[in-house]
């Protein structure tokens, strides 16, 4: 019997018995509660891994379970919400306050036991606000990749536009794999530097390389031994340079600048770019073998305005940020919320953090208005709405685009798909038959 325990709060007695014998039978331990007063009990004195919790239960909602739970400020478990009755509005809603998932019934069972089987992997209690990625499916989808990945001291890259949080990115990655940041986490933008003083920080200097070395210096090779060296824009590194890094890539070991004596290092290699790098190796910009080299895991984060859901989610955190560390608290108003929702986000997060920032020191109201977050710049304008078409023809279009933009983001997978989505698939066949996708 694997150690890993499930805790499963379902009143449908049928429903209930066929999740509780399959986890058996996947071999985890399931306790199984018909009430969620029995649940919380059961919560407050034994460790599990995963609940998963049914919002329709007889005697309180799921979704205040979990927020009695949260206010206990306890450990939880990973929570996985099912439902009947689905909501997107619920789903957001349970996200932000933590839960991990959100599936609509009838289950796809496989889609639920490879969401349990990823969660199973991460530490209980470690995931939190300030280590989650996003609400969104394609961040969620980026994060439950991070424990497998952490397993193996392979090269990692991360591209996506400016400001849309590689960095961040790759400080949760390291928590996977160093969760108590033990070991060095050193980071250096190749785009900042020129060419001798990028060399000289990678692989330090000897006394004396150089006019102005007047002592010798460790390079952030060095600094990273044992732990994580962190290459941003490294789309930006020079041919030259390129030639370098491979080499000290492929041999593990690295010389100081002005030195002939090599030194060993043992780092893992996490590098993140704005830019094309297949595109820029097909120009002759960018060399192949180093391209292979950092490319053995490929992690791409969308832009913003591709993942709307973590507008709202990520907009609540600065503000608690703020609230936190202000006595002028912050909120936003309704027309702000949806001016957040409407504006494009060319600078993404970091667009976001500043808009955010200028405006809570600017305001001189607690609620934020849509005017006052685009001070240098109109507020985008609100949706309209045709009134040409009926509501079922409007409600059509509404999932069709989300659809799409979920196979997007998943590639074309179906399963991977259906699972963001909380349906089967073949419920999404269904649906995609019928929205003519």
């Amino acid at each position: 019997m694997s150690t890993y325990r499930i805790c499963l709060i379902e009143d449908d007695p049928i429903m209930g018995e066929a999740l509780s014998d399959r986890f058996e039978l996947e071999d985890y331990h399931c306790d199984w509660f018909k009430t969620g007063g029995a649940a919380i009990l059961a919560l407050g004195h034994t460790k599990y891994d995963i609940a998963i919790c049914d919002i329709q239960l007889p005697d309180i909602n799921g979704e205040d379970l979990f927020k009695q739970l949260k206010a206990s400020e306890a450990c939880l478990p990973h929570f996985i919400f099912t439902t009947g009755y689905g909501t997107i509005d619920r789903a957001v809603r349970l996200l932000k306050l933590g839960a991990q998932d959100y599936l609509t019934k009838p289950l796809d069972i496989h889609a639920l036991l490879n969401t349990v089987q990823s969660l199973c992997s991460r530490s209980v209690c470690s995931v939190t606000r300030d280590t989650m990625l996003g609400v969104s499916a394609a961040m969620r989808h980026v994060e439950a990749l991070l424990p497998r990945i952490a397993k193996n001291p392979t090269s990692v890259l991360i591209t996506g536009e400016s400001g849309v949080g590689k960095e961040r990115l790759a400080r949760a990655l390291r928590s996977q794999y160093d969760p108590e940041h033990k070991m060095p986490f050193v980071t250096v933008n190749c785009g900042a530097l020129t060419e001798s003083l990028l060399e000289a920080e990678l692989f330090g200097y000897a006394k004396g390389a150089f006019t102005g070395a007047l002592r010798e210096k460790r390079g952030l090779f060095e600094l990273a031994n044992g732990g994580t060296l962190f290459l941003d824009e490294i789309g930006e590194m020079s041919p030259a340079m390129q030639v370098k890094l491979l080499r000290a890539i492929q041999e593990r070991q690295i010389v100081r600048v002005g030195a002939e004596t090599p030194l060993h290092v043992d780092i893992r290699l996490i590098c993140a770019t704005h830019q094309d790098l297949k595109q820029m190796v097909e120009a002759g910009k960018f060399r192949e073998d180093l391209y292979y080299r950092i490319h053995v895991i490929h992690l791409h984060i969308p832009p913003l305005r591709e993942r709307k859901e973590d507008i709202l989610w990520l907009t609540g955190n600065l503000l608690e940020d703020w609230n936190t560390q202000n006595s002028d608290l912050r909120t936003l108003s309704k027309p702000a919320e949806q001016s957040l929702l409407n504006y494009p986000w060319p600078g993404n997060i970091r667009e976001l953090k500043h808009c955010l920032e200028r405006s809570c020191i600017l305001s001189q109201q607690t609620e934020l208005s849509a005017e006052l977050l685009f001070d240098d710049a109109p507020a985008p304008p609100e949706e309209t709405y045709s009134t040409q078409e009926s509501l079922s023809e409007y409600i059509q279009a509404c999932e069709k685009k989300y659809i799409n933009n979920c196979l997007r983001i998943n590639d074309g997978h179906i399963a991977e798909t259906a699972a963001s989505l909380g349906i089967s698939r073949k419920n999404l066949w269904e649906k995609m038959k019928k929205l003519g996708i």
